[in-house]
């Protein structure tokens, strides 16, 4: 399986996911449906990053793609997810009563996934260099790169980012124990089903298709992957505006 299929089995996860979130009442048993099946993207895309990592020529222009993504990605994924973080709450009708402070302290209590995947990547571009830097010292290179993971997982969680420093610890893990899918699957079943807990124990399912990567790159249509996130999230915005807002 190539890293585009993996790409795409989790945008079609993410995107049903997202759905749920927006369109299906939370205390229904298809909104439970709908975001387990939601539960594979994540690991998925955070496996492609560190495959990412490994591969890319230019890890600096890697970070920036992310970086300027997640800001762009920002206000949909606010505009999408306002209402069904705060059902009591009409994010239009808000605007339109000029309720300003109260919509930007709603919106900076939850950020977008591309600032968890820009947090982690720049982790483990740290971690490999401080590694590199201290091949023949182990125990100062280990002292250091935990210190390094411990401050992360500090801003992800200071930053509110989606999935917070648990995020930021699967990346590492992934990075670390990348090439063994045993301890990936551990990984998993640690993060998913321990720290994060409750339907997300069935992320770990998604080392099924993980384990199915040969390495290859597949398709090569790059920006539409970064560019679907964004565009899908203002569509869902708009959808449910017109559909149920309105």
């Amino acid at each position: 399986m190539s890293s585009f299929s993996l790409k795409m089995i989790a945008i079609i996860s993410m995107l049903i996911d997202h759905i749920g979130v927006v369109f299906i009442p939370y205390d229904s048993q298809l909104h439970i449906v709908f975001r387990s099946i939601g539960r594979l993207a994540f690991p998925i895309f955070v496996f492609l990053i560190v495959e990412g990592f490994h591969h890319t020529h230019n890890i600096k222009k890697y970070l920036m793609r992310l970086g300027i993504f997640a800001f762009i990605s920002e206000i949909p994924f606010d505009l999408a997810f306002y209402n069904a973080f705060y059902p009591r709450a009409n994010l239009i009708e808000q605007i339109k009563a000029g309720e300003f402070a109260t919509i930007l302290s709603r919106m900076m209590q939850h950020q977008n996934v591309y600032f968890t995947l820009f947090l982690g990547l720049l982790l483990i571009t740290l971690i490999n260099k401080v590694e590199l830097k201290y091949s023949t010292e182990i125990m100062k290179s280990s002292v250091i790169n935990t210190i390094f993971s411990i401050g992360f997982c500090f801003v992800a969680s200071f930053l509110k980012t989606d999935y917070s420093f648990a995020g930021i610890l699967l990346i590492t893990a992934f990075y670390l124990f990348r090439g063994n899918k045993y301890l990936l699957a551990f990984s998993l079943l640690l993060v998913c089903g321990g720290v994060l807990g409750g339907i997300n124990i069935l992320a770990t399912l998604s080392i099924l298709f993980i384990s199915l990567y040969n390495g290859k790159k597949g398709k090569d249509i790059k920006y539409f992957f970064y560019i679907f996130y964004p565009a899908h999230l203002l569509l869902l915005f708009v959808l449910n505006y017109f559909l149920f807002i309105s």
